[in-house]
């Protein structure tokens, strides 16, 4: 009888874990699907747009080849500058925004601190784009949507102070930070900014990795904003703005295949990051949820 009881358990077990690999490799197949869709479409060698079929008839380079090869007003080495130079001054400065307004938050006591941080927590649950036509007003009475680069500096002042209402994460992590270290780095005479220069940011590795990613992928795949700021110049267009113009009525029977090799290219930077920061990410946003 014991041993029928044991057998029996063992074959619930398995089971219920046979169930639960079969639903998460389902899950995983819905999840990966789009992606092969989006990788098999940038070689495909038929043109035009939509096709009755998933794998294509025939396999080809020209659609890469054609997105680095393109002139007129669809260049897409063009836009990838553009989205670089906004991304990676954006990373920089909000990088430095969050962790500066973290740290203060975290370490120092003021008078309205309490309510800066419940201002901040409120503000940080309404949608970004609520704001987005007063932020354009905004920058056009300031004289930044005149050219194309006023624009561009539009798009990185935006991002990177917009940045800083995303200090929560940080915050989270500096408060897990030993007080102890900085009271001893006081009393042996440094200043609040060589505690935070010379002993909390090389402790903060895993932070810092986590809020320059975040930072970066804002600028990289955001659309909605920057179509906003940039208009219809389409010489200072970043990515996500260029690509969409390539489904355009005009455009997309002769890019839409093309569309799908700048699909993969973008996301080949993106990719890279994450794998070589990963365990720093990790670490961040565990930190994070410590404090």
């Amino acid at each position: 009888m014991k041993n029928y009881t044991i057998k029996s358990g063992r074959l619930k077990k398995f089971i219920t874990n046979s169930i639960v690999h079969i639903g998460l490799a389902i899950v995983g197949l819905i999840w990966v699907l789009p992606i092969f869709f989006v990788i098999l479409t940038s070689f495909r060698e038929e043109g035009g747009t939509y096709k009755s079929y998933i794998l294509p008839r025939g396999y080809t380079l020209d659609n890469y080849k054609g997105l680095f090869n393109q002139t007129g007003s669809l260049v897409f080495t063009q836009w990838l500058t553009n989205t670089l130079i906004v991304a990676v001054a954006s990373c920089i400065l909000a990088t430095f925004f969050v962790l500066c307004v973290s740290y203060v938050l975290s370490r120092l006591r003021f008078r309205m601190r309490k309510k800066l941080l419940n201002i901040a927590l409120i503000l940080g649950m309404f949608p970004s784009f609520m704001s987005m036509i007063s932020v354009y007003y905004i920058l056009k009475g300031f004289g930044f949507l005149e050219s194309g680069q006023l624009k561009l500096a539009a798009l990185v002042l935006v991002y990177s102070c917009g940045a800083s209402l995303g200090f929560y994460i940080a915050k989270g992590f500096f408060d897990t930070l030993p007080r102890t270290i900085d009271e001893a780095a006081c009393i042996d005479g440094a200043s609040k900014w060589k505690v935070f220069t010379k002993i909390t940011i090389p402790m903060s590795k895993p932070i810092i990795v986590n809020t320059l990613l975040i930072s970066f992928m804002a600028p990289w795949v955001d659309y909605i904003f920057a179509k906003v700021i940039l208009g219809q110049d389409r010489k200072y267009f970043t990515v996500a703005i260029g690509l969409w113009s390539m489904l355009e009525k005009e455009f997309i029977e002769y890019y839409y295949t093309t569309f799908f090799a700048g699909c993969v290219i973008i996301s080949i930077p993106v990719v890279i990051l994450f794998l070589f920061t990963q365990r720093f990410y990790v670490e961040g946003t565990s930190g994070a949820v410590k404090g």
